[in-house]
């Protein structure tokens, strides 16, 4: 009994440490993008989706880019944070779905 009471409690918990990964993934994510942006394009500024001077295939391919680079670096770290608060607890931090895994 007390196992539930610490599962349905440790998703509340995590919820400030799950803010602080995703603003660090974010962070290291637009590091990645820049440095990718770079070896593709040998340009140090990505397009805006307002630049004037850049064409659609170019502003199109830096937005694809980056919405890629930004979704696998958030699961990255968002699933190593998951693993370690699970080692550390013995306990998944985020409820399951009902059903889910049953």
């Amino acid at each position: 009994m007390a196992r539930t009471k610490k599962k349905n409690k440790l998703p509340f918990v995590y919820q400030p440490i799950g803010f602080v990964l995703s603003w660090a993934s974010g962070a290291l994510a637009g590091v990645a993008f820049r440095k990718a942006w770079t070896a593709l394009r040998h340009e140090e500024d990505a397009p805006d989706a307002l630049d004037q001077d850049r064409g659609w295939g170019e502003i199109l391919l830096a937005a694809a880019v980056q919405g890629a680079i930004f979704a696998v670096v958030r699961s990255a770290v968002n699933r190593t944070g998951a693993k370690a608060i699970a080692r550390s607890t013995g306990v998944w931090p985020v409820a399951s779905k009902e059903g889910a895994g049953d």
